[in-house]
């Protein structure tokens, strides 16, 4: 990768490679059996700290994407994959968004301590007509813009590993890259050193920072790009057999291939283009702030955000989903290669906010008749009617929430007597449609004591209660059963989502490197709560007891430990 990349070249040069390559063949014939050698001993990539740590996230990008393509990636994610793998890590939770995944990644918390229990939340309290908040934003604050919002970090109820590393060694940097405002600030932290986020059509950081010679170039980069446009990206030879048009609604998708018209900013989002735009601001930031080369270790987090975004849009499973992870297979490893010519020593680890599903659209066709969208019934105005006419109450604003599954507010200004009859009434009606799974109300998560064990073990109440923090968690949360989707009306841009306490949307990969590292798989369950304590003791970064939900995962397969005595 060049300090000046042209992203427009460098994206079609990858996928014409990409394009070129044969189909996985067919394994060939076993070797003959070799002496078993002696374990190896603890190397240096696991026993002394690297200089630069770097968390990577894509957001959306599952377990099961995971697995699907392994066998194609050549580039950065083939890198990782010669490392530490552990293909079932979870994000244990039931609120399976991108605020609250993203704030367990480098936190070591689940939702339950971080705070962030949705994307969105409501407050009946907030001295402001609209009563929804968003996990990111200071909702105290007016911006200039009213339908905009002034983003923070203030909703976060811990700190991060970078606030730690700097809390410890004051000269360590603490640097956040993302395409969306959400991850970067839940990777960040409060003490941050740079943020930088994809808004509208240009690079911004928070209300009153100062701009950056590194953000700005990189906006003149992509400014031109818009202004220019750019053809479709080539679709990889592995990709061919995922094209075929599928209509969801008024969207048709599964024939995309990323052609950019000149300042569409939309199709610029949804696109691999937007994660090598991230990519490529990051290694700028190493650049201008040397990091990995001063007194104390650094902290760079990375979320790239556009697989989540091709995943609402044209779904997981068709050519876009494809040629995305091709592309940015290829783009990470362009950028480890130019981290390697810096001659930086630096560690990494790369996970997931959440995973994803598929549209059902597609699904039906490809032997799942049973995946359905959820029904209009389920929103909280149709279950505001329903209990309204059962309990001859006004029905606006009975019950609120932000759609068909996940938490449902009842009207604050109910007497206590009356919330309880009105919860109790809407679980009723709930249970007895076909496609609710469960209802709980928020005394019963919060007398459930908080998980421990395997995740993929706990109960649906259990998962609710990682996700349940009392101050904003609604009165009753509601579950769909598997492969329902909480998206009733599919559309332009947006035909499936995420977010249900089922596998599918809580596995995601955790995959950890460094040069020289020995590598091994661990198939069995562990938590994205885990990757904070793991990094911790990577970098021999001190924590107070009871600092982290998760546990330190020992990275050194042979006789020695990175977590202390094996």
């Amino acid at each position: 990768m060049r300090n000046k990349p042209v992203l427009t070249s460098a994206l079609i040069t990858l996928a014409a490679t990409l394009a070129m390559a044969p189909a996985t063949s067919i394994a060939a014939p076993a070797a003959a059996p070799q002496p078993v050698a002696a374990a190896p001993a603890p190397s240096a990539a696991v026993t002394t700290p690297p200089r630069l740590v770097i968390a990577l996230a894509m957001d959306q990008f599952s377990a099961d994407l995971f697995a699907e393509y392994r066998s194609h990636f050549t580039g950065g994610l083939a890198r990782l994959a010669s490392g530490a793998v552990f293909p079932a890590g979870y994000q244990s939770h039931a609120a399976t968004e991108t605020c609250p995944g993203h704030s367990t990644l480098l936190t070591g918390n689940r939702p339950a301590h971080t705070g962030i229990i949705a994307n969105t939340w409501i407050d009946q309290s907030a001295a402001r007509a609209k009563k929804e908040v968003y996990c990111a934003e200071d909702e105290t604050r007016a911006a200039a813009d009213p339908k905009d919002y002034v983003a923070s970090v203030g909703h976060l109820l811990v700190p991060t590993l970078g606030e730690r590393m700097k809390q410890q060694w004051p000269a360590a940097r603490n640097v956040a890259v993302s395409g969306k405002d959400r991850a970067a600030l839940m990777m960040g932290g409060h003490v941050i050193d740079q943020v930088w986020w994809w808004k509208n059509n240009s690079f911004v950081t928070l209300d009153g920072r100062a701009g950056n010679p590194a953000a700005a170039q990189e906006n003149a980069t992509v400014a031109k790009l818009l202004a220019k446009g750019a053809p479709a990206l080539p679709l990889p030879a592995f990709c061919a057999a995922r094209e075929g048009a599928v209509q969801a609604g008024s969207a048709t998708v599964g024939t995309g291939h990323f052609a950019l018209a000149a300042g569409d900013t939309t199709a610029f989002r949804a696109s691999p283009r937007l994660d090598q735009a991230t990519l490529d601001l990051a290694l700028k930031l190493v650049d201008a702030m040397k990091l990995g080369k001063g007194p104390a270790p650094d902290m760079l987090a990375v979320s790239l955000s556009a697989t989540d975004y091709v995943g609402h849009s044209t779904g997981t499973q068709g050519p876009e989903m494809c040629i995305q992870l091709a592309t940015v297979d290829q783009a990470l490893g362009a950028f480890f290669a130019a981290l390697d010519a810096r001659g930086i020593d630096y560690g990494v680890v790369l996970s997931a906010d959440h995973g994803g599903f598929d549209m059902p659209e597609r699904q039906n066709r490809e032997a799942m008749p049973q995946v359905a969208r959820a029904e209009m019934a389920l929103s909280p105005k149709a279950l505001s009617e329903k209990v309204a006419a059962k309990l001859g109450l006004p029905a606006k604003g009975l019950i609120l929430g932000d759609g068909t599954a996940g938490d449902f507010w009842v009207d604050a200004a109910l007497p206590d007597a009356e919330k309880t009859t009105v919860v109790e009434t809407a679980r009723a009606i709930l249970l007895a449609h076909p496609q609710v799974a469960a209802v709980f109300t928020a005394p019963e998560i919060a007398a459930t004591p908080m998980p421990s064990g395997s995740p993929e073990t706990w109960s649906l109440i259990q998962r609710a209660r990682a996700s349940f923090y009392g101050p904003r968690s609604g009165d009753f949360v509601v579950m769909l059963k598997r492969g329902v989707m909480a998206l009733p009306q599919p559309g332009p841009g947006y035909v499936a989502t995420h977010g249900s306490p089922w596998d599918y949307d809580r596995r995601v990969p955790i995959l950890f490197w460094r040069k020289g590292m020995t590598g091994f798989e661990q198939p069995s369950p562990v938590e994205t709560v885990d990757i904070a304590p793991t990094l911790s003791a990577w970098i021999n970064l001190p924590a107070p007891q009871g600092a982290y939900d998760g546990r330190c995962l020992d990275l050194d397969p042979g006789p020695g430990s990175t977590c202390g005595v094996k």
